[in-house]
Parts: C-alpha cells; structure tokens; sequence
C-alpha cells in the first residue's frame, strides 16, 4: 500500500462485517479464505460450478454461489448490490472483469476493488468506477525480486515510489555497537523506528542500546538510503 490508496482506505466503512469476492481463483481464494480466518462473513461467486463448491468444502467462505457476473440481473438477485465492499479477482479475463467491475458501480456497490493483469486494464477499470486497483502478479514479482537481490530486508512498507520503511535483520557490520555510535541518521540518512528480539519489538530504543547481529531493526527512509545498508 502506499500514500494514494489511503484515501480510499479511510472511505471503508469500519463496521462492515460482510464482503463478497467475485471469481475464486487464487488470488479470490487467498481473499477468501484471509477475511473468513478473520472472522468476517464472506459471500464467493464465480462462474465455474466446481470452484463454488470447492471453497465450501474447504470452508473459507460463509456462503457461496455460482453465478455470471457480467449479468446485473444475476448480480442483483444475489444481493451483491447491497454490499458495502466487492473484491473483483477475476483479473485473467479481461471483458469479464471489466463489465462486472461496471455492473457494480452502476449497481451502487459504494467500494470496489479490481484485480488487473496489467496497466493497461488497470486503467480501463479505473475509468469504469473501480474504486480501487491491485496488481498482485506485479507486486509478488517485485517483491520477490527485492528478497532475491535483498535477502536481509524481511518486509517492505512502501511509502510512495521513493520512501519506505523495511523490517532487517541487523549486519554484522553493526554488531554489538550502539545505535549512538552507529549515527544512522548522519551515515545513511534512515531513522530507527524499533529493535527487535525474540518476537518483542522495542519502540524508539536507547540510544545507548546496542544492537546484535541477528536481531530485526525498524528503519525509515529514502529507497535510495536503504540499500546503502551494509545487508
């Protein structure tokens, strides 16, 4: 997530309990099965018979149903339309995707969110009313590469296209020295955010606190700061 999707987060409603997840591929599965872990109650449609009846066996929906999305009527007679939020995770099949994503805008559904396959499809969904766009084959590729060539950098929170903050383990290059010593903030130009060990997270830390190699630091910064780090 970054600084632009955070006004269509703050829009959310925080007392919606309920969702629904057109299209139960893997991504509509992963949605599915994250939500009803959560405890919230999940409605999954898809086209495909088999994968309707495969996420009840697999119980991580609370109900679902087989059903053509790009038909508003079918839509309707669901009930999909009064829902507060709609994921739609049919992103492989571009006209199915974008019809359905226009049927719920037009159908009043306040918050939806579409996945797409590309940028250009991202775009088109943009224009028909999604509210909000994910790209969750470009994000795991980016992500898996930054693992690849970063392998100490644990987790990534992107602030914009520049800014970040990242959970790493600490180099040996900072081993059992201060945070004081180690002047981040004049060397690389990051802030520490915490220090963690064995599970706990240490908030603003000491700066006489010294760090051990092995342990997790919280820092915040430019993307071009961060990978100066010794990792």
């Amino acid at each position: 997530m970054n600084l632009s999707s955070i006004g269509f987060f703050r829009s959310l409603r925080k007392d919606n309990k309920q969702y629904a997840v057109i299209g139960l591929g893997r991504f509509g599965r992963g949605v599915c099965s994250t939500l009803h872990r959560l405890g919230y109650d999940v409605l999954g449609t898809d086209v495909d018979e088999k994968r309707v009846a495969q996420v009840l066996t697999d119980q991580i929906v609370g109900h679902a149903l087989q059903l053509d999305s790009t038909e508003p009527s079918a839509l309707k007679e669901a009930g999909i339309f009064e829902f507060d939020t709609v994921i739609v995770a049919i992103g492989n099949y571009l006209q199915e995707s974008i019809i359905t994503t226009l049927n719920l805008k037009e159908g009043g559904v306040p918050h939806v969110v579409a996945k797409a396959s590309s940028e250009v499809h991202g775009k088109v969904l943009t224009r028909v009313g999604a509210d909000h766009v994910v790209y969750p084959e470009h994000e795991a590729g980016c992500a898996l590469a930054r693992a690849l060539t970063r392998p100490a950098i644990l987790d990534r929170f992107e602030l914009d296209p520049h800014n970040s903050i990242v959970e790493a383990i600490v180099p040996k290059e900072f081993d059992g020295k201060t945070i004081y010593d180690l002047q981040l903030r004049t060397r690389y130009g990051l802030n520490l955010l915490a220090v963690c060990n064995d599970g706990t997270f240490e908030v603003n830390p000491n700066p006489n606190r010294r760090l051990y190699k092995g342990e997790i630091m919280v820092v915040i910064g430019s993307n071009k700061d961060i990978d100066r780090l010794p990792i």
